[in-house]
């Protein structure tokens, strides 16, 4: 999913450019074209620290599974609910992004054929919105490659990266952003789910924290991945749902805020934040814009 999305922030700038440029004398031509090559390479940058810190669909579930977290089935989005989202584009699009996050969730644990049935879905949402990256051939590659979760993930970004191009040059950037908000989410509302739903009568509260912390870190350290997905909605039609998820997200990067991260480790008092306890609130925001979109 690392790939630029954002080619209305340079078709933009050069529409810009032109219209400053009437009117304007021969001589000044030569500095316009410098300061456009400038302006360009200077937007080329930003867009790269957007995307390359958005997670691709498979990379949160990986980080979960590398933790030796259990693989709980019930966080999932079922996969026989896309009829439901056939009717409306954007719900479509957020949901296709819900399924290649619970598609890399179940490769990450080699529930293959959990994933296959996933994969289905997940095509019948992309036929929905005419693409052609779920093909057959996916489903077949995916299947002779049972055994190997590499190969798996690879074909799931692969398949993604492709979709997402497609929306792109088809100027249809507000569901490329849709569908890379679904698959966000999905991730952390999974990652929020699986702490929420530890036992909590198994170990004392210390313990439980102990046995938690590498879920924790990876929900903190999703911080800035909030901010980026905000920044990147920012660039499209604010028309709902994008409204609504670019309010949740301010209440989300509200709640990291709270917490004090960085502050906290720099005065050695990450066990200060290192507790399920302080994630109560952004787990609500999560499960609220999740709800949203799979509903």
């Amino acid at each position: 999913m690392k790939v630029s999305r954002f080619n209305t922030y340079l078709v933009a700038l050069a529409t810009a450019s032109l219209l400053a440029a009437c009117g304007s004398s021969t001589k000044n031509e030569e500095q316009s074209s410098d300061e456009f090559t400038q302006a360009e390479e200077s937007l080329k940058e930003q867009i790269k620290d957007v995307v390359y810190n958005i997670p691709s669909p498979s990379e949160i579930p990986y980080l979960l599974q590398a933790t030796g977290a259990e693989f709980n089935q019930s966080l999932l989005n079922d996969h026989k609910k896309v009829d439901q989202y056939l009717s409306r584009n954007d719900k479509s699009a957020l949901n296709l992004g819900v399924y290649a996050a619970d598609i890399g969730y179940l490769s990450s644990y080699e529930k293959t054929q959990e994933a296959i049935d996933y994969l289905g879905s997940a095509k019948k949402l992309a036929d929905n919105l005419n693409l052609s990256s779920f093909d057959p051939e996916i489903l077949k590659r995916f299947e002779s490659n049972i055994a190997n979760r590499d190969s798996l993930t690879k074909l799931l970004d692969g398949a993604m990266r492709k979709t997402d191009r497609y929306l792109k040059d088809d100027s249809r950037n507000k569901l490329a952003a849709l569908m890379v908000s679904g698959s966000f989410i999905e991730g952390l509302a999974i990652s929020t789910g699986l702490i929420k739903t530890y036992p909590k009568n198994l170990l004392n509260e210390t313990d439980r924290n102990a046995v938690l912390t590498p879920l924790i870190q990876v929900i903190l350290n999703q911080e800035k991945s909030v901010d980026e997905l905000s920044k990147m909605l920012s660039t499209v039609d604010q028309a709902e749902p994008i409204a609504t998820i670019q309010a949740d997200l301010a209440a989300l990067k509200a709640s990291y805020r709270a917490l004090n991260i960085q502050e906290q480790i720099k005065n050695n008092r990450s066990d200060l934040v290192l507790t399920d306890k302080n994630l109560v609130e952004i787990t609500k925001i999560v499960d609220k814009m999740r709800k949203g979109i799979v509903e």
